[in-house]
């Protein structure tokens, strides 16, 4: 009963936070962003979220994440779709990762007490909403009398920002992402190899299930979720194969494995090697001590 209890009041909230219409949330993604989080804990008083609300949904999760109130919330992989192998992507994975879901499952996210929206995201929610009112009013006011007066007032007139009148805040990782060859394009599996697919969306976890991402020029297996690496799975039974063979499959690994650890970096991400047995770790890391490798256990 109170779990129930508790879905309500989100849902309320969320219904509650703006009265804006429904319209013009569905023609405006930042508005839905903001309606969406306003059902949210924010430990920054929105801030993070209305600095990040023009982009994609599951992008100003990533961003702003840590910006929750964690003591109040609590998540649940109550469909297992979420589930991750390593606890080091459990902190930061499980959370975003529901978050991301088109639509929250009952039951996944858990807030303890009362959801009151954050200062800064009811402040812009109530500034579109007085700007929709005002956009509905009648023209009232006189064209300029002549070209010279047009002139004189579009001089004075600011600039836009191209960010809804919120300044940029560049950084390195984004200033990157602006070239469009480090935008990560998601695009089907390379392969039907059902195994290998399964393993690069369960153990990051994947961003985008079902797909591999385009970087760069070069195709990864997956993208991590909440975080900026992408992954290269391999899941050959390298215990299995004859000496001759590991050798001939480390050395051909190793060159793809460069070239797409080198194109990750272009682009301000990080770069790991899942691979499914310690034997495979210790041959590549034998030869390339820096890479970073992580065993999945995945099985064929």
């Amino acid at each position: 009963m109170l779990l129930r209890t508790r879905v309500a009041l989100l849902l309320f909230l969320a219904a509650c936070a703006t009265t804006e219409p429904k319209e013009s949330a569905a023609r405006s993604p930042r508005v839905a962003n903001l309606q969406r989080a306003a059902t949210l804990p924010w430990a920054d008083g929105g801030r993070c979220v209305v600095r990040e609300a023009s982009n994609e949904w599951a992008v100003l999760v990533e961003r702003c994440y840590q910006a929750l109130d964690h003591e109040r919330i609590q998540f649940r992989d109550v469909t297992g779709r979420c589930s991750v192998a390593s606890a080091g992507a459990a902190a930061i994975g499980l959370g975003v990762c529901i978050l991301i879901a088109p639509e929250i499952v009952v039951g996944a996210v858990i807030v303890a007490g009362a959801v009151v929206v954050a200062v800064a995201i009811k402040e812009e929610l109530d500034a579109y909403r007085r700007a929709s009112r005002e956009r509905a009013k009648p023209e009232t006011q006189t064209r300029p009398s002549n070209e010279q007066e047009r002139l004189t007032h579009r001089k004075h007139e600011p600039e836009p920002s191209g960010q809804d009148g919120f300044p940029p805040v560049p950084t390195d990782p984004l200033d990157r992402e602006r070239r469009p060859e480090c935008r990560p394009v998601p695009v089907p599996h390379a392969g039907k190899d059902d195994p290998h697919n399964e393993c690069a969306d369960r153990f990051p976890p994947n961003r985008y299930p079902g797909m591999d991402v385009l970087v760069n020029g070069i195709r990864f297996d997956a993208l991590q979720v909440g975080v900026r690496v992408l992954w290269e799975i391999k899941t050959h039974q390298f215990d299995t194969y004859s000496d001759f063979i590991r050798d001939r499959e480390v050395e051909k690994g190793l060159e793809q494995i460069e070239n797409e650890r080198n194109a990750a970096a272009a682009c301000g991400y990080g770069f790991v090697v899942g691979v499914s047995t310690q034997a495979h770790k210790e041959a590549l890391l034998a030869v390339v001590p820096s890479l970073k490798i992580v065993v999945t256990g995945c099985k064929r």
